[in-house]
């Protein structure tokens, strides 16, 4: 099974943290590197960096949108506290009225608390450090779907690819059939043509051999179907690589185009310019389903 990975994909998680009902959701497109957007309530841009980080131990290039969605959950965590000093005062001070005014004594510790700015209620601050890694933990879920999705993808985009491969294949066997069967038929050709300008006399024969041999090395394509086959080979091993792959994989094609458009300018055969034709095609069809490779 390929290792690759297209730079499409999808995934999505949700959690709580802090006393927050938590939504991360990723998303890629392709593109020459790794660019990385994060959307976040304003609260907590804190945690950008962090998430980004995350983004970076799985994904090498492509444009990456992640969305973080946060809610509170309702039940939020309150401080309640006590003016230590204030309390003290308004119990001495209402003790020193019962005293003045010849009244009982009756403060209750309810009545303390009920007195002006005594207790102060606060929301319990959020851990910043904590809600951090809870964000990144509920994204590495996210990234975990996010990675599966692209691997299924890319495993299509490598069947893909290898069946191209098998066709480029037969086409550069086609070439390579066809190549001296060029040269015999032009030698033939010569021959033919030289009877013609001398009637049969006086031929010479070592002359159309030297003019058939200079016209073969001329047309030769062996050196450029060998390192076809080369190519071809490099790119199966790279299929089986895993990814990030991508970039490799397109400047190898180009070689794979530089081979066959040598082929074309060398061979003036009709048949093998129809064949090059052909293998130039699927080349252009690997070419673009590289693009969506990681």
């Amino acid at each position: 099974m390929s290792m690759i990975k297209s730079m499409t994909g999808y995934g999505g998680a949700k959690g709580s943290c802090e006393g927050f009902d938590i939504s991360v959701e990723l998303k890629s497109v392709n593109n020459r590197y790794l660019d990385c957007s994060v959307r976040l309530p304003r609260s907590f841009l804190f945690a950008e960096e962090t998430i980004k980080a995350c983004v970076q131990k799985h994904i090498s290039r492509g444009k990456v949108d992640v969305f973080v969605s946060v809610a509170n959950t309702g039940d939020d965590s309150v401080v309640v506290s006590v003016n230590e000093a204030l309390a003290k005062g308004y119990a001495a001070a209402v003790k020193q009225i019962a005293e003045l005014c010849g009244l009982s004594d009756d403060v209750t510790a309810l009545s303390i608390a009920r007195m002006s700015d005594v207790l102060s209620v606060e929301k319990k601050e959020a851990d910043k450090d904590v809600l951090a890694a809870g964000i990144t933990a509920i994204c590495e879920e996210a990234l975990e779907e996010f990675d599966a999705m692209r691997s299924r993808e890319g495993d299509k985009l490598a069947a893909d690819v290898e069946e191209r491969l098998v066709t480029i294949e037969s086409y550069v066997s086609a070439v390579e059939k066809r190549s001296p069967e060029t040269v015999a038929e032009y030698r033939e050709k010569l021959w033919k043509k030289m009877n013609e300008v001398l009637s049969g006399a006086g031929v010479d024969e070592q002359r159309i051999l030297t003019e058939a041999a200079i016209f073969a090395d001329k047309v030769a394509v062996d050196e450029e179907t060998v390192r076809l086959r080369s190519h071809i080979a490099q790119m199966r091993e790279m299929l089986c690589g895993g990814s990030p792959i991508g970039r490799k994989m397109d400047f190898l094609i180009q070689e794979f185009n530089r081979e066959s458009n040598t082929i074309g300018s060398k061979c003036s055969n009709s048949d093998i310019a129809k064949i090059v034709i052909e293998l130039k095609s699927e080349i252009e069809k690997i070419r673009e389903q590289i693009q969506n490779i990681e």
